[in-house]
């Protein structure tokens, strides 16, 4: 059985619809998910935004861990100039190395060890996918080269943020995981050296946050939006993935984290996305506490 639930500052009201709620007191506005044993279809009205939970006997497990992620996220970008920036600047390195010709050739091997990433790869960590398929494509042993892109990521890499910078609420989200006691993990999809991540958690001003488990290509096996990439990071932080809620703002690459029973919430601008959750990393911070387990297990 559902039942509605509209959450406030200070009392959560369940099995009656509160109407018109202040804009200040509301959280997240219901979706429908698909319609199916585990995700009955569900409405609700424009004018009230409502969380739509289930009774005890059917709900989720309590929240024990979050995962954020990163870009668009906790991180304000521009991700398509971001990514051209990128690709031009390693195109630089390339060239640095080789002619015209092939430097098309090692952006191409590159650009394809990506994709394959993107791929399954069972019990392959991302990393070594890449350098399998670079190496494959390219012809050059990617340890040969490597020093050359270390020095990317560590002078060139930084300058790349233009204009981004931390996302709204980005701190308060994080820092009410942390104060509650959760595991809290930057979940960005894992297509990038650590390095790289360090340096976006830099631009948004959360490089001295002490994360639980921050996703790299060096540890995944598996991206986004593969079960065994959420599962993976699940585990990281010790719990069931029935017991996580990942926050993000991509409907493709976060949201299916529900497949496994994460909880999710979505702070992106697509209103037909299907998710448990919607609203603000402000949104989010208030809700929280309301969702973790308390001492007295209630």
């Amino acid at each position: 059985m559902y039942r509605w639930r509209a959450v406030a500052p200070i009392v959560i009201h369940e099995g009656r619809r509160l109407l018109k709620p202040s804009p200040s007191a509301l959280v997240a506005e219901c979706a429908d998910r698909r319609t199916d044993d585990a995700h009955p279809s569900r409405t609700c009205s424009r004018d009230t935004i409502l969380i739509l939970s289930r009774s005890r006997s059917e709900r989720h497990q309590m929240l024990r861990a979050v995962l954020f992620d990163l870009d668009g996220t906790l991180l304000r970008i521009n991700l398509e100039r971001f990514l051209g920036r990128y690709f031009a600047a390693l195109r630089n390195v390339a060239a640095g190395h080789a002619d015209d010709k092939q430097t098309d050739a090692i952006m191409d091997a590159i650009q394809a060890a990506v994709r394959a990433m993107c791929e399954p790869h069972p019990d392959v960590t991302n990393e070594g996918v890449f350098a399998r398929e670079f190496e494959r494509l390219s012809g050059i042993v990617l340890a040969d080269v490597w020093p050359a892109y270390e020095r990317f990521y560590a002078e060139v890499f930084p300058s790349l943020a233009d204009g981004a910078g931390p996302a709204l609420g980005a701190r308060s989200a994080v820092e009410t995981a942390l104060g509650l006691g959760l595991p809290v993990a930057v979940a960005t999809n894992p297509i990038f050296p650590r390095a790289a991540v360090l340096h976006r958690l830099a631009w948004a001003e959360l490089d001295d946050v002490r994360f639980t488990a921050i996703t790299s290509y060096e540890d995944m096996v598996a991206c986004k939006p593969h079960g065994a990439y959420f599962r993976q990071v699940a585990e990281s932080l010790g719990v069931d993935p029935t017991e996580c809620i990942m926050v993000g703002d991509d409907r493709y690459l976060d949201m299916p984290a529900a497949d496994i029973g994460m909880r999710t919430f979505y702070v992106g601008t697509d209103e037909n996305t299907a998710t448990d959750y919607r609203g603000t990393l402000e949104d989010f911070a208030a809700l929280l506490p309301r969702l973790v387990v308390t001492p007295d297990g209630a």
